[in-house]
């Protein structure tokens, strides 16, 4: 989008050639939605807009929806235009606001092309339509297969989750096999992601509707399920039925699924929702259909059903735990180079022996229906995170801070591996990435916000974190320093002064 904006042919051709989307549209609106959205200054979102995307466009106008083909009209660019379509960007795209491409094209050869793309479609002949948009779409189809072999699930999946290969690699082949056409088409995709809190179960969900749906807002649907723990809840489930108040206003899961039947539908904390609420799952399970209040009967066998549960947790932990020590054993045995390689979590596997012993009964004493378990196509394992992930994830953790303190404070944050290491010894198996979170927020970015109060960081200035003992004591924990490099690359610590106690 920036580049059809900005006219760079040479990044757009790039792009497309890499497997850039042309028919993706855009989460901004407008500066004033996004200053409200995300609680800062309109200035701000108007400068970094300017900055980032192009000062040529109103402040004003709405952008959502938006695609690569919109903004390369808007920029009046025929070449942009016809690479995009031939790329596959359909014309008969709309905005958030209803309006196609063509309806933001001066008088002249975008609007010309604009128009013969959409006669190609079948909008000017109708005793063709069927044929234009059958060849159409299979042309989109086409690309899509060919987009699919290039860039496979398992990749896309890895980009936006550390470890879990194995969970990855489960999910991605079960969706390989509905893509193209290997599944049976009476019964919904349904998924059981076990594992600890804070791991990446409920992430995974989210990155397998972003990749199924482009409109990840209607596309995927989260229920709590703690909010289900009484038998009458179930009416918020499905509605209440004729006679009873909120009769009219239908169910929560009903109201979505409606709206879209192929949704990705994940329903958080499985083990927590009442057993009446289970049947009600075990009919959309096993029929791919659901029934509301009001009677009315919701289709939905392409929909994709995940739950998540701490059920197990930590049975399968424990079990990882002892996978690892045994793989770091048989690598010392054998004179291994580098222990973390051998730590990888894809090198760990569940045995089927452990999930039939032990997480099978476990999950049948919860839930006490065989029916139930049997109708989940993949029961998904999560396992606690090794060193070399803890290390991607405080960096991950920490890029994000370094990021913010660059944007709103102009500050370069640096910081070397043994920062990595410390941070990482405050993961917490119970709490998962969520723990990692918390340390690098207690003992980084409480460090930044004091200095900052205290009026010790000089704008545009260079901070690097790095380790320190408390004292000359062998016994005393490290802390994290932070220092302030100077332009001829002298670090100066920073003296950050103790919050006064009530008293003074």
């Amino acid at each position: 989008m920036v580049a059809a904006m900005n006219r760079q042919h040479s990044v757009v051709k790039v792009l497309i050639e890499a497997g850039a989307d042309p028919n993706a549209g855009d989460h901004f609106n407008n500066v004033y939605d996004t200053s409200r959205e995300k609680g800062i200054h309109s200035l701000e979102v108007l400068v970094s807009r300017e900055d980032e995307f192009s000062s040529r466009l109103s402040s004003r106008a709405g952008f959502r929806g938006c695609t690569a083909l919109h903004y390369a009209t808007l920029a009046d660019d025929p070449r942009t235009v016809r690479m995009l379509l031939e790329a596959g960007a359909n014309p008969m795209q709309t905005n958030g606001l209803g309006h196609t491409a063509r309806a933001y094209a001066k008088e002249g050869e975008v609007s010309t092309v604009l128009q013969e793309w959409e006669g190609k479609l079948g909008m000017s002949c109708e005793v063709d339509t069927g044929n234009k948009k059958e060849k159409f779409q299979e042309a989109q189809a086409r690309r899509e297969a060919e987009e699919r072999r290039r860039f496979p699930l398992e990749r896309r999946l890895k980009e936006h989750i550390i470890g879990q290969e194995g969970a990855i690699n489960t999910v991605a082949s079960a969706i390989r096999r509905k893509e193209n056409g290997w599944y049976d088409e009476e019964h919904p995709l349904v998924f059981l992601f076990l594992g600890s809190s804070g791991i990446g179960k409920t992430e995974l969900a989210k990155q397998v509707a972003r990749y199924m749906h482009k409109d990840i807002k209607k596309g995927f649907i989260r229920m709590d399920m703690s909010e289900f723990q009484e038998k009458h809840e179930v009416a918020k489930f499905i509605g209440s039925p004729p006679g009873y108040v909120g009769h009219e206003e239908g169910g929560q899961l009903t109201k979505l699924l409606r709206a879209c039947p192929n949704a990705v539908v994940l329903f958080d904390e499985v083990d927590k929702a009442h057993p009446d609420v289970l049947t009600i799952m075990l009919q959309l399970f096993d029929e791919g259909r659901l029934t509301d209040g009001k009677g009315k009967t919701i289709e939905c066998k392409d929909a994709i059903f995940i739950m998540t549960s701490n059920v197990a947790s930590d049975e399968i932990a424990q079990h990882a735990l002892q996978l690892r020590q045994e793989a770091e054993e048989v690598s010392r045995r054998k004179l291994a180079d580098n222990l973390e390689d051998v730590q990888k979590g894809d090198d760990i596997k569940i045995s089927r022996q452990f999930k039939d012993s032990v997480i099978r009964p476990i999950l049948k004493a919860h839930f006490r229906r065989d029916e139930f378990l049997g109708r989940i196509n993949e029961i998904v394992y999560f396992l606690p995170f090794c060193h070399s992930e803890l290390l991607q994830l405080v960096s991950k953790e920490l890029n994000f801070w370094a990021k913010k303190a660059k944007q709103r404070h102009d500050i370069t944050l640096k910081w070397d591996r043994p920062v990595l290491d410390l941070l990482a010894g405050g993961y917490n198996m119970h709490y998962g990435a969520r723990s990692i979170k918390h340390e690098v927020e207690r003992r980084v970015v409480n460090q930044l916000a004091a200095a900052y109060e205290q009026e010790l960081l000089p704008k545009g200035c260079t901070l690097r974190l790095s380790v320190q003992s408390e004292s000359q004591e062998e016994r005393s924990a490290p802390s994290l320093r932070l220092e302030v490099v100077g332009e001829d690359s002298s670090p100066r610590t920073l003296d950050i002064r103790p919050p006064l106690s009530p008293e003074h």
